[in-house]
């Protein structure tokens, strides 16, 4: 009898201490998650309070098919990045003050920005005016021509070409690779991003940018 209950008597000690680190890792991933999982978005609430000019969860309805878009908790003027048109007329973002921007950051290297492309063309047909425009900036070494056949090639009809050959901009913006997109209000301030290509002329991008504009 002794020999039996001491027998059995680790084995619920041990199968207890399975199950109690089971639960610890779940508990550990749950708060991992929780922590990392939306790094820099916001409440709509908070949203709401420092915009000032659109309803939170008209924000909400309208950026919940874009989860990879990142709101600021804060909105954030940028960096006056310079770069050419396609003319070699030098432009900086204050020249889209008064315009909501959807500036995108691409590069005639980058594949996933040949896919993007035409998405962002046909977004400024939609819905480019004089309160909305797609700025389509070339971060590229590779200059001008180089930047004219690509958009050829991808089918660009209403976008503008802009170009920075010194590839600061990226930088300054702090982009962590191509495409990268930021979208800006009126008064250059940065609303949130979206690292990565998207479907911009999609119903969910253009109720975001809809968004913006409200």
């Amino acid at each position: 009898m002794n020999n039996g209950t001491t027998s059995r008597a680790p084995q619920k000690s041990y199968a207890a201490v399975v199950a109690m680190a089971a639960v610890a890792a779940l508990i550990g991933f749950a708060a991992v998650y929780g922590t990392l999982g939306r790094p820099d978005n916001i409440g709509l609430g908070d949203y709401e309070e420092q915009s000032g000019e659109k309803a939170a969860t008209d924000v909400q309805k309208r950026a919940a098919g874009m989860p990879a878009f990142v709101f600021k908790k804060t909105l954030e003027p940028l960096a006056d990045v310079s770069f050419t048109d396609g003319d070699g007329n030098p432009k900086t973002l204050k020249d889209f003050r008064g315009k909501t921007v959807l500036l995108n950051l691409w590069a005639t290297w980058c594949a996933p920005c040949r896919e993007e492309m035409p998405s962002l063309d046909r977004l400024q047909t939609a819905l480019g005016s004089g309160t909305f425009e797609v700025v389509a900036l070339a971060v590229d070494r590779t200059g001008l021509q180089s930047v004219k056949k690509f958009l050829d090639e991808t089918g660009v009809k209403s976008l503008k070409l802009y170009i920075d050959t010194t590839t600061r901009s990226g930088s300054a913006l702090k982009a962590i690779g191509m495409p990268t997109t930021i979208l800006i209000d009126p008064e250059g301030r940065e609303i949130g991003r979206l690292p990565g290509p998207a479907e911009w002329d999609s119903a969910d991008a253009k109720r975001l940018v809809e968004s913006a504009l409200r």
